[in-house]
């Protein structure tokens, strides 16, 4: 019998509440609340590597950080990550090298059942990753939903609401997201 964990890792319908899947979340809280209230950057950039899936070399996160489970999360080197940045992880978010992400950005992997109210009201949710390529610029308010990937060299304006596929070398922006131009 599959557990839940694993029906949410392969995108599958799963239940949230799950007491596996909760006291994951609750040990990442943990680590969260440690790494949003130091003061010690060696501190947290271990707490960072305690957390998440990888952190490159010469990545930082700011406070207030906040995500699911953490372990789904690999994040490249030079990467930036400014205030307030939430990334729910229930699928995989793998953001690429000298990527620059602005304040209070979302990463949003999990879905809730559009077709059958019954489930959603049962609390059954999937998820779907989200892929950031290198050299990418988010600005701040970006929201990136499930299954999303932005190509390598792209910038994404501030407040966009990312939807779909973006390709490489472009900009983007709006609600929803649209490219409106080429980046040589």
């Amino acid at each position: 019998m599959r557990t839940h964990r694993d029906r949410m890792l392969s995108g599958e319908l799963y239940q949230a509440d799950d007491p596996d899947l909760f006291a994951s979340r609750q040990a990442c809280r943990r680590l969260l609340g440690r790494l949003n209230s130091t003061d010690d950057d060696d501190e947290r950039q271990q707490l960072l590597r305690d957390l998440l899936g990888s952190l490159g070399d010469g990545s930082s996160i700011l406070p207030r950080f906040l995500c699911d489970y953490g372990t789904q999360i690999s994040i490249g080197a030079h990467t930036f990550v400014n205030y307030d940045a939430i990334l729910l992880d229930c699928a995989p978010i793998v953001i690429g090298d000298h990527v620059s992400i602005g304040p209070r950005a979302q990463f949003l992997t999990p879905l809730h059942p559009i077709d059958d109210h019954e489930a959603r009201r049962s609390g059954w949710e999937s998820a779907l990753p989200i892929t950031v390529g290198d050299n990418v610029w988010l600005g701040g308010g970006v929201i990136v939903c499930a299954g999303v990937t932005i190509g390598n060299n792209t910038v994404i304006g501030a407040g966009s609401v990312v939807t779909c596929d973006v390709p490489d070398h472009v900009l983007a922006v709006g609600s929803p997201c649209r490219v409106v131009r080429e980046i040589p």
